[in-house]
């Protein structure tokens, strides 16, 4: 059976819901209020998308994040008007809250979506291990690349880039889990970019290329896992994962549901199609998109929408004079 096309300018609409949610999170940036600017935006978000002509499914949700009153835009919702288009729809409307509620940059709003059944659903995983490289590196990436010693990987990338090793920038999540993999990236002597959250944003930048960033290597969230797997898909990137779960529960979750923890995907296992449409808002400054800026009778965003299927990108920015 043909996968069913979803209408061109659905991009541009994307763009429209995390343009949305970045102006509903934006009032809470600094407030350090974390459940008021997640349930601002995560609203804002559902009432958006449910303005589009498609049927969406949720496949990355928010049902972690908040109490499950609280909540909404659920793994398997439902989403948009229900008479367009069959599609998988991944979101995250603040990839940084905690940054974001402390006035600090780098959170950026998500929303992404590809033909029904094509996004591959690791729910109930928690935690996954990744590796994102840009496309100028994908033909160097192995599967084994993924457990291997750090200096091992890195030596491959650096071949493949035309660089040394040491020129190399490597984003990696700062967590104790993490520790042993970056000082394995330290003394094989590339440099480390920490970040302590948003690792879908870190792996966005290291799978678009020309941001200063090489890869984006360890342990993070599973859900940012699949969003990372969009972006490279949409970039041209590649992507190595396995799931790591980090308790005895969440190993037996994902047992339980049949996934397999030993199994290391790439990106295209993840995302079984080209037709996919990214786009990202800015919500505060990241070396990608510009902060959202509210003035006295207006409001600016920051904006990426990426096709796959033609490997389009634009940058789009925007006035909102409509009253907020």
């Amino acid at each position: 059976m043909a996968e069913e096309r979803a209408p061109r300018n659905i991009g541009l609409d994307l763009v429209r819901v995390t343009e949305t949610a970045a102006l509903a999170a934006g009032r809470w940036v600094g407030s350090g209020d974390y459940a008021s600017a997640h349930r601002a935006a995560t609203r804002a978000m559902r009432a958006a998308l449910d303005t589009l002509d498609m049927d969406g499914r949720i496949i990355i949700g928010e049902e972690k994040r908040l109490p499950a009153d609280e909540v909404s835009l659920c793994h398997d919702e439902r989403v948009g008007s229900g008479q367009g288009t069959e599609v998988d729809v991944i979101v995250d409307p603040i990839d940084g809250t905690k940054l974001l509620i402390r006035g600090q940059p780098g959170a950026i709003s998500i929303v992404a979506v590809a033909p029904r059944d094509s996004i591959w659903d690791c729910d109930p995983a928690v935690y996954m291990n990744k590796l994102v490289v840009d496309r100028r590196a994908a033909k160097a990436l192995v599967p084994e690349c993924l457990n291997a010693p750090a200096a091992w990987t890195l030596a491959l990338v650096a071949r493949v880039k035309n660089k040394a090793v040491h020129d190399l920038t490597v984003v990696v999540l700062e967590r104790p889990r993490n520790m042993d993999l970056i000082e394995e990236i330290r003394s094989a002597g590339a440099r480390v970019m920490l970040r302590t959250e948003a690792d879908a944003e870190g792996a966005l930048l290291a799978a678009i290329g020309g941001m200063g960033v090489d890869m984006l290597m360890g342990i993070g969230g599973a859900a940012q896992g699949v969003i990372a797997a969009c972006a490279a898909k949409a970039t041209g990137g590649a992507m190595l994962a396995q799931l790591a779960p980090q308790s005895e529960a969440e190993r037996q979750a994902i047992t339980a549901r049949g996934l397999d923890a030993s199994r290391i995907l790439n990106c295209h296992d993840m995302v079984r199609s080209n037709r996919v449409f990214f786009a990202a808002t800015g919500i505060t400054n990241t070396r990608l998109l510009k902060a959202m800026h509210y003035y006295s009778s207006y409001a600016t965003t920051h904006s990426l929408l990426i096709r796959a299927e033609t490997g389009t990108r634009r940058f789009i920015r925007a006035e909102h004079h409509a009253r907020l």
